[in-house]
């Protein structure tokens, strides 16, 4: 799984990332430079348009055109062999992430937080050119968020994501601890901490199961999770 940043709220994680997506060259608020294969990225774009998508917290769209029409113009400035192919592929990945189903024709600008990122992971997964997705705090979007993460590092993405959720910190191999604005450390996933996923996965299957029973308007009895989590 992709390697997680954690840290706590402030210590630096979106700027961390915001370096990444930038290409920073000792020209950000944090003076830190990035290196590919220990060189800066050239040609023509940069590195910030040739080969890093990011997902931040906050999506916004601001193009007037519906769900269709967007990922459509998406897919003929890539030049597929097939647009509609592509856009139907994204279209139903999209709305398997997604919380709330949403429509073809609705515009892009009325969907959702959580509908937006599902749109664009999907859209970065199955359409975008760029290997290196970075994605900030994929858990405050409401969708599904180990499935999101299975399809972007199934297409070849190399994925960091900044998270404060135990599961999603745990499933990386890999967690690069950020305290200061710097990384202070990095840790391996060992055995013991196998474990404990494991008992925290189970638990948040259990809060997923009673987030649905709450958005289908049901009255939930705590005697039942309690009795299951035990």
């Amino acid at each position: 799984m992709p390697p997680s940043v954690v840290g706590a709220t402030g210590s630096g994680k979106s700027r961390f990332l915001a370096d990444i997506e930038w290409g920073a060259a000792g020209d950000t608020p944090t003076g830190r430079t990035v290196l590919i294969n220990g060189g800066r990225q050239t040609g023509e774009g940069g590195l910030r348009n040739k080969i890093v998508a990011q997902l931040s917290q906050n999506m916004n769209f601001v193009i007037d055109l519906s769900v269709y029409d967007f990922l459509k113009m998406h897919a003929e400035c890539r030049m597929t062999e097939n647009p509609e192919a592509e856009v139907e592929q994204v279209f139903a990945m999209a709305n398997k992430l997604a919380g709330e189903p949403f429509t073809r024709d609705v515009p892009v600008t009325g969907l959702s937080g959580g509908q937006s990122r599902a749109l664009m992971i999907a859209d970065c997964a199955l359409l975008s050119a760029a290997p290196v997705v970075l994605i900030d705090e994929i858990e405050n979007a409401g969708i599904n968020r180990r499935e999101a993460l299975a399809l972007l590092t199934g297409e070849d993405k190399i994925v960091f994501i900044a998270t404060h959720e135990p599961v999603l910190a745990l499933l990386a191999d890999y967690r690069l601890i950020i305290k200061n604005g710097s990384i202070a450390s990095i840790l391996q996933k060992d055995k013991v901490e196998e474990e404990v996923l494991k008992e925290a996965e189970a638990l948040d299957g259990r809060l997923l199961e009673l987030r649905d029973l709450l958005r289908q308007g049901r009255r939930l009895k705590g005697q039942d999770f309690f009795a299951k989590s035990t």
